[in-house]
């Protein structure tokens, strides 16, 4: 099956793989990291990095502790901007309150 394949296919597998070899990712197109459940009460949390999505409460401290793993990747103005985009979108689910958690946290801080 590999020698069907293209040489710039198989250079592209080189180099993806070099990248994520040094906890680089690349991703084409849009990424959710939060998946919204219950009206805001649980999430699904996305990690690109070891391929999991775990489902968690809002209001767990492993949530703070998964967004805080996320963030120190350097993921959080992403995921802080979802949030916010939540917060947007749905008032009443209190995702405004999550940020808040998180940030009291410490979890966005550089």
């Amino acid at each position: 099956m590999a020698s069907n394949t293209s040489k710039t296919a198989r250079a592209s597998v080189r180099a993806g793989q070099a990248g994520a070899a040094g906890g680089a990712l690349s991703v084409l197109g849009e990424f959710k990291y939060l998946i919204p459940l219950n009206n805001g009460k649980n999430v699904y949390v996305r990690n690109l990095t070891n391929g999991k999505t775990v489902h968690l409460r809002t209001e767990s401290d492993a949530f703070i502790e998964e967004i805080r793993t996320l963030t120190a990747m350097g993921h959080g103005t992403k995921i802080r901007a979802e949030l916010q985009g939540l917060a947007a979108a749905h008032p009443a689910h209190g995702w405004d309150a999550a940020e808040k958690r998180l940030a009291d946290a410490g979890v966005f801080d550089s």
